[in-house]
């Protein structure tokens, strides 16, 4: 969730300072996949409600139904996907398609099945090898909020007035949008209050969710606006309370800028990587980009970029953080806050496949947002949370496989998941790079170009190698060419590497 609409991609590029503590060593194997309940799956088992037809438009206000059940039923097609860990979007009740607007923080949303669902969902999972990671959204409650209510109904004898920011004269105006609120909302929605977190009651209850729900064995926490949240004591708290239960815990936090405050080993394990975002849409949809869309997206304004400035852009931001934080990073091409990759680029699938291998062979977490791997389309909120289509003739089978190739590739080579980053070619609209580790090196190679292009080898490991996209082998003595053919991609694995021993399972 975020209140900004734009996101220029121009943090400073500073040195980071050294994490004082290791990230989770999970998520350094790790393919997320992030799912907005309401939208991914109806199971079926949660009746009597007043549901929009699945697949309907979506709207800001009504609900299509999906549930933890149907997540459950569903994990079949997210684990063939060589997904590890799921990402949901709020779970917790309340009264909005979107959950934002937490009604009670110890109880999952009934019409998303309760406290059940979700126990029977992460214990299925972590059976199959797949973490879960919830969003947690600490910065305002909602106006069904208990104590927010108790302060409507006491006003200035309120036992929680103090849990929020009262402002000017009683009574407050929670719904007259004619009067002031007479209370701080998040960026002016009087429907969400913000949290007074100044007040240690207010402190103590929200680092007593992050444990409960920790302890009821989630892997970690998505942090929505979390600079919100201006304390770096909280947060540093927060941590600390966290890893004392679960010491492999992922912390993630949506900054959308500059984000080395959070990033020092003592808040967040790292953030949802949206420089890594706008640099994609700019290279691989500098064609079609949809400036219009774009521009009302999250993503806002983005300006095409030929292969040099996208490889230094992308060298910048592989070297941003210490190199602990770089291999946690949480990389997406889009999200539930801003327009789908796809349609961002004028709907060439074309641009969405090379923006998927790039995705899925750069350092850092690679994130699925639910439909991606099918092709799904979807404008700037509410679009982009389109039900999915279980109809199977609706989706994109050519994505879908390159998906399950690439992540393949990614779990059976280590140097995918845990390489450095070197540019060994850029020029016009193709691009070749190579990931190394402890001695072995995968190799990718992108051509966005209209007609095939030949690229210098020069700097690649002798040796025979095979494309793990289409199959075909190639002699490579360290001169010589590679050609590649127009608006795809080669990921070169050399013939004989070992996979890596570990695959960041849970126990």
């Amino acid at each position: 969730m975020t209140a900004v609409p734009t996101a220029p991609d121009t943090a400073p590029l500073t040195d980071a300072q050294p994490a004082q503590s290791i990230t989770p060593e999970w998520v350094k194997d790790a393919v997320f996949y992030q799912i907005f309940p309401d939208r991914f799956a109806r199971s079926g088992r949660v009746n009597g409600m007043n549901l929009q037809p699945w697949g309907d438009k979506p709207e800001f206000n009504r609900y299509m139904g999906g549930d933890l059940w149907g997540v459950l039923e569903r994990l079949d097609h997210i684990q063939s996907l060589g997904v590890n860990a799921i990402y949901f979007c709020p779970v917790f009740q309340s009264a909005s398609n979107h959950r934002y607007h937490t009604h009670d923080y110890f109880q999952v949303d009934p019409m998303l099945g309760g406290n059940a669902a979700l126990r029977a969902l992460i214990d299925e999972a972590h059976a199959r090898g797949i973490r879960v990671v919830l969003d947690g959204v600490f910065n305002h409650s909602s106006r069904g909020f208990f104590q927010f209510n108790d302060l409507l109904e006491q006003g200035q004898d309120s036992a929680y007035r103090d849990w929020f920011h009262p402002e000017g004269n009683w009574p407050l105006h929670p719904y007259d949008d004619s009067r002031p609120a007479g209370y701080a909302a998040w960026w002016g929605n009087r429907a969400l209050p913000k949290f007074n977190t100044g007040n240690p009651a207010v402190r103590d209850f929200l680092w007593e969710v992050a444990e409960y729900w920790t302890r009821f064995g989630i892997d970690g926490w998505r942090l929505d606006v979390p600079n919100e949240i201006d304390d770096d004591s909280f947060w540093q708290e927060f941590r600390r309370r966290v890893k004392a239960i679960n010491p492999e815990a992922y912390i993630v936090g949506e900054i959308w800028g500059d984000a080395h405050r959070w990033l020092r080993g003592d808040q967040f394990d790292a953030v949802m990587n949206y420089h890594f975002t706008r640099p994609c849409l700019a290279f691989f949809g500098a064609r079609t980009l949809d400036h219009p869309m774009n521009e009302r997206s999250g993503t806002g304004r983005v300006d095409a970029m030929d292969a040099p400035a996208f490889a230094h852009r992308m060298t910048e931001v592989a070297r941003m953080y210490h190199p602990e934080i770089v291999s946690a990073q949480l990389n997406l091409l889009d999200s539930h806050d801003t327009a789908r990759f796809v349609t961002a680029v004028g709907g060439d699938a074309t641009a969405h496949r090379l923006a998927t291998i790039f995705k899925m062979t750069y350092p850092g977490a690679p994130c699925i947002y639910y439909g991606d791997e099918i092709g799904l389309h979807g404008g700037p909120d509410p679009d982009c949370r389109r039900a999915f289509p279980w109809n199977d003739s609706e989706w994109d089978m050519t994505t879908l496989e390159l998906t399950r190739k690439l992540t393949a590739a990614r779990h059976a080579n280590r140097p995918l998941q845990r390489g450095s980053f070197e540019v060994l070619h850029a020029h016009g609209e193709a691009l070749l790079y190579a990931r190394c580790h402890e001695g072995r090196c995968v190799y990718v190679a992108l051509n966005c170009a209209h007609e095939s292009v030949r690229l210098p080898l020069h700097g690649v490991q002798a040796g025979t190698y095979r494309d793990v996209l289409s199959g075909q082998t190639h002699e490579v003595d360290g001169s010589g060419e590679l050609e590649v053919e127009a608006r795809s991609g080669v990921v070169l694995i050399r013939e004989g590497q070992e996979p890596p021993t570990c695959h960041g399972q849970p126990d």
